[in-house]
């Protein structure tokens, strides 16, 4: 959904259809009415500005998107439009993409249907006995199918199928699950990890730098991947999984082109442990490590063998509640580190070996529950490398910058429209300023474009219902 690399694989065949049938036959965190409509609440119970999640938000998604107030005999779907407007300070030669102009576009930047909620809607203790409605209602599912109205397709997106359940250990309480998803820390239930972390979407129209790590976004709806998670003591949160790319048909036919993406050879183990506390009766605390590592196919190419690539991210996440007033800090640091022993040797690199490392530290606020702000500054560093980063003038992939976001939610507080309650809206207004872009500060495309020539005005409107 928001904005989001992979390829071919030889994953067995009937547990990969098991697993699509999963996902398209059904149901990210956004504040979807579904959920809403579910808990019989209105999204500001599990959000503070949505898709940001509060305490009792990251709850609801550790038990598998499955409590319920049982209140409601509507199916657990919902939707998202997002129109949009994008100005960039200079305008793009031959079109900011294929059917737009140079500058100063309108467009659907997305238009997505959603399935989300229990894995079997408000249904199972309609037709099922008490123990297995019981039983079948530990199921729980986020499916998003979208349109992008840049592109001009339908794809899968942010997609993910959960079973949860409660126990414990001695003294110690435990929330436990098991996860299947297409997007590396998609299960997550900070907003500090990249998946759902801020900004939370932007224009598909305007320049944005060429480098970032593995984990972050470059593996998003190319693989499938499978996990196991534990709360221990409302405390510890440990999550180990593995990723794999989905067969090259099977991502075609789900609207995604793998072409010259890098492919997973084997499966790619991910890791997580974050530990959480209140800080004070209003406010809670997160410090946590992220990490991934695989070896790849650079674009897919088994000849001169493998490239290793190793992702290890650190994470924290301060937020105080305070009446109708949210304030939220969020710092992710991620290092990558490159083995590229294929890729140097199919002259894709320059070095036998580099490295990248994303920071973003951000600050969400949100007054009343209706007005919102967030400033982000961001950076990526990394190796010089003339053949990986092609596009750079100076051959490193470093840039810069803040992002500002203003926001309005005008129906935050209220219920939605009796024949269908807890619709939402979000109007947002975001300013991406860079300092340095793909490695310079000055002359980024050899026709004297600037860095600050890509900053971007963007105007959107999230409609959920």
């Amino acid at each position: 959904m928001m904005q989001v690399k992979t390829a071919n694989t030889r994953i067995p065949p009937i547990p990969l259809l098991g697993v699509i049938a999963l996902f398209v036959g059904a149901a990210p965190c956004h504040a979807l009415p579904s959920f809403a409509r579910q808990l019989n609440m209105q999204c500001i119970a599990c959000h503070t500005e949505f898709p940001i999640l509060n305490e009792f938000g990251r709850q609801f998604k550790l038990s598998g998107y499955t409590m319920s107030a049982d209140s409601t005999d509507l199916p657990p779907i919902a939707f998202m439009l997002q129109p949009s407007f994008t100005n960039t300070q200079v305008g793009q030669p031959g079109g900011a993409a294929p059917g737009f102009a140079n500058n100063n576009n309108f467009a659907v930047t997305q238009f997505s249907i959603f399935y989300a909620g229990r894995l079997f809607g408000p249904y199972a203790t309609k037709f099922c006995s008490p123990d297995v409605a019981t039983f079948l209602n530990k199921f729980g599912i986020f499916s998003q199918t979208t349109y992008d109205g840049v592109g001009k397709a339908w794809n899968w997106d942010n997609t993910e199928v959960r079973y949860a359940d409660v126990g414990a250990i001695g003294s110690h309480s435990l929330q436990y699950g098991a996860y299947m998803n297409n997007n590396p820390t998609l299960q997550d239930p900070w907003n500090s990890t990249p998946a759902w972390g801020f900004p939370f979407s932007g224009s598909g129209l305007a320049p944005t730098p060429a480098a970032g790590t593995l984990i972050d976004g470059g593996l998003a709806q190319q693989v499938a991947g499978i996990g196991t998670y534990v709360m221990i003591d409302s405390s510890v949160y440990l999550d180990v999984g593995a990723y794999r790319n989905v067969g090259s048909k099977y991502l075609r036919a789900l609207g995604v082109d793998p072409t010259g993406e890098t492919e997973i050879t084997g499966a790619a183990p991910y890791w997580r442990a974050a530990y959480t506390k209140p800080i004070s009766d209003t406010t809670t605390g997160e410090i946590g490590l992220f990490g991934l590592a695989a070896d790849t196919y650079p674009g897919q190419d088994s000849s001169a063998g493998k490239d290793r690539i190793v992702d290890v991210g650190i994470d924290s996440q301060i937020q105080r509640s305070s009446g109708a007033n949210d304030i939220t800090t969020m710092v992710t640091a991620i290092h990558e580190h490159d083995t590229w022993a294929a890729s140097q040797a199919l002259g894709n690199t320059s070095n036998g070996s580099d490295s990248l490392t994303e920071f973003k530290g951000t600050i969400d606020y949100l007054w009343d529950k209706t007005y919102g702000c967030a400033a982000q500054y961001f950076v990526t560093n990394g190796s010089s490398d003339s053949l990986a980063y092609p596009t750079s003038q100076t051959g490193a992939p470093n840039s810069n910058g803040f992002i500002l976001s203003a926001n309005f939610l005008p129906l935050n507080k209220g219920t939605g429209p009796s024949f269908w309650p807890r619709s939402n809206i979000k109007i947002s207004l975001q300013y991406v300023i860079y300092n340095r872009f793909d490695g310079s500060t000055s002359n980024i495309d050899g026709a004297g474009r600037t860095a600050s020539a890509n900053n971007t005005l963007y105007l959107e409107t999230w409609i959920v219902f």
